[in-house]
């Protein structure tokens, strides 16, 4: 079964670099997103059943997308990827839904391990 999968970061590379992360062998359909807004879209047009999301960004950041997913009782599954490792804004992330906290760059061997783990693979 195909899984709508949406990248968003505001930094093109960054996006890329994710992209690159996941497994070749992962039946998805990919949208990119440049923004907490435009993800937020991906995801009531159902393009978003898996979301990895950076925090800092323009127009929306991602502690407010995660915020305003979790009041819309989203059922995605969230990773926030980030440079932003301070314990804070971990257990923020945590609060607010998201399933992992992933530090930029991405690891694609602990990424696939936790595709596993968490049944998406």
């Amino acid at each position: 079964m195909t899984i709508a999968v949406t990248v968003c970061d505001d930094s093109k590379l960054s996006r890329k670099a994710v992209i690159r992360s996941l497994p070749e062998d992962w039946d998805i359909n990919l949208t990119e997103a440049t923004n907490g807004q435009e993800a937020v879209e991906c995801f009531r047009a159902g393009k978003a059943d898996v979301l990895f999301l950076d925090l800092t960004m323009p127009i929306m950041d991602g502690f407010e997308v995660l915020k305003t997913l979790k009041e819309e009782g989203a059922r995605n599954y969230v990773f926030v990827i980030s440079a932003d490792i301070q314990p804070e804004s971990q257990r923020r992330v945590n609060e607010l839904g998201a399933v992992r906290f992933l530090k930029k760059p991405l690891d694609m061997n602990l990424l696939r391990s936790i595709l596993h783990e968490v049944g998406l693979l």
